[in-house]
């Protein structure tokens, strides 16, 4: 994004692993100082739970336990050290469920890794689980509704290049919009100065 935009700043409100789609915001120019608003977003995902053997009768009742403050300890392959924390899961929802899959909504705190809460509820169940398909629906404000490919992103460039601003306006919100969910404050023209 750096390169195509030719902007010499750039941040994001969090990663994605690998083969995981969904909701990145990303930051350009001035904005990125505010990549920080995303330390403490609420995330939300749709996950694939798939069970390594037939769910348990009681399969809900197990569920419903992962909901609130959880330990998690970051898995092996992760970029933060690994200790145990306390991560909050807000809600968790089985939105479909067969046989030995279920597929879960889950709300929870920024930092917060699916893959490992898939197989501590594998664990839990005691059928063993892992994560399938995972896509991230929502970070803070921003959800999955109007996501911007890198492909769209590089021709809604060419095409602000060739006098044609529309595409580019509609891929690259305002900055501000990532600090629309906070308090604002009015400050008089004359203060205006000595605040910044």
């Amino acid at each position: 994004v750096r390169d195509a935009t030719g902007q010499s700043r750039v941040a994001h409100g969090g990663t994605l692993d690998p083969k995981v789609t969904g909701c990145l915001p990303i930051l350009l120019g001035d904005a990125a100082r505010a990549a920080r608003i995303f330390d403490d977003a609420v995330k939300e995902y749709v996950a694939v739970l798939e069970l390594h053997d037939s769910a348990p009768p009681d399969f809900d009742r197990v569920i419903d336990t992962f909901e609130g403050d959880i330990y998690q300890k970051p898995p092996r392959k992760s970029a933060v050290r690994r200790q145990l924390r306390t991560r909050r899961i807000h809600t968790l929802d089985v939105l479909e469920q067969g046989d030995r899959r279920a597929l879960l909504r889950v709300r929870c705190a920024s930092g917060t890794y699916i893959r490992k809460l898939c197989h501590d509820i594998g664990l839990a169940l005691g059928t063993g689980a892992h994560m399938g398909d995972l896509r991230r629906v929502a970070t803070g404000q921003f959800d999955d509704c109007a996501l911007v490919s890198m492909h769209d992103l590089v021709d809604a460039l060419a095409f602000a290049a060739d006098g044609d601003e529309a595409p580019l306006r509609a891929a690259v919100q305002p900055a501000e919009r990532a600090l629309d969910h906070l308090p604002s404050l009015v400050v008089a023209p004359s203060a205006a100065t000595a605040i910044a």
